[in-house]
């Protein structure tokens, strides 16, 4: 009545899969870490709130990585008697840390962005400007590396968002630093820091809600739960399907379990073949427990209750 797959089975996420995440993980914790440096010695030097605002959020990037290969790292490790799914939920556990980090930074930067447009200080342009196109670069080659994994984990999807919003900081701060430059509008550095917060907001939003999702086991959004009923129904054998709930133990890896009504003629290993196959097949479910009940059963049950 069960089909655990093996964790290659799970598709996208699996054990080939999550070394390669690991090392696009590692490869951008390393750009990101060397220029966050560059970006905060930049800042203070050019008085640049967009070029603070940036390396701070570059910091989240280099902690957030840091916390998503360490997630990856212990989704890896065999599952103790106590924990029946190991340590996979810490992917989303991570994911949903960045995303609130996300949120934090975007509010602190907005906050003091208004503020500093009543009192917009003196800020390098030129300086500003050149710093902000080299984040911009860094940023680019960070989201080349770890586009492969991200539609496969929210872990990974995390990690990308939080590139992502910096990349539009580093625009934002180069659009500033050429205003600055070219016309002394100072004003532009607190505008450029305000637009990265809401972008920051922005980004972090779809990413707070998949990862809500999870940890309240919703039905997957790529699966529509009454079109997987009517398939189940629909195998011959089947009259009909109760207690049917799919949720997602980590990206990858969805679980189902179903109560279902058979015919009494059904025989129940062929029909439970079926089953699986079709979940397999049509919906990319292979961790799947089925209970088959008779009419015999239903009846014994109901006098037991």
């Amino acid at each position: 009545m069960h089909d655990h797959g093996s964790a290659e089975q799970y598709g996208p996420g699996g054990p080939a899969d999550r070394a390669s995440q690991a090392r696009r993980l590692a490869i951008t914790l390393g750009l990101a870490a060397s220029y966050m440096v560059v970006e905060v010695v930049g800042g203070l030097w050019t008085g640049s709130l967009a070029l603070l605002a940036d390396a701070g959020h570059m910091l989240s990037d280099v902690a957030a990585l840091g916390l998503s290969l360490v997630a990856l790292w212990l989704a890896e490790r065999p599952a103790p008697a106590a924990r029946t799914f190991g340590y996979r939920r810490l992917e989303i556990l991570a994911a949903l840390v960045n995303g609130v980090a996300l949120v934090v930074i975007a509010i602190f930067v907005g906050i003091e962005a208004l503020q500093r447009f009543s009192t917009p200080g003196h800020v390098l342009g030129g300086p500003m400007l050149l710093i902000a196109t080299g984040g911009l670069a860094v940023n680019l080659a960070g989201l080349a590396i770890l586009h492969g994994g991200r539609e496969h984990s929210l872990n990974v999807r995390g990690a990308w968002l939080h590139v992502l919003s910096d990349a539009l900081g580093s625009v934002g701060a180069m659009a500033a630093g050429a205003a600055i430059w070219a016309f002394g509008w100072h004003w532009a550095d607190p505008l450029a820091s305000l637009a990265i917060s809401v972008l920051v907001l922005h980004a972090s939003w779809a990413l707070l809600r998949e990862t809500t999702d999870v940890l309240l086991e919703a039905a997957p959004a790529h699966l529509d739960v009454e079109e997987l009923r009517a398939t189940l129904e629909s195998t011959p054998g089947v009259v009909s399907v109760h207690d049917l709930h799919v949720w997602t133990i980590t990206s990858g890896m969805v679980s189902l379990s179903c109560h279902l009504r058979s015919a009494p003629s059904a025989p129940h290993p062929d029909l439970l073949v079926a089953l699986h196959q079709t979940l397999r097949e049509r919906f990319a479910i292979h961790h799947a427990t089925i209970q088959i009940e008779t009419d015999q059963f239903r009846d014994e049950k109901a006098q037991v209750c």
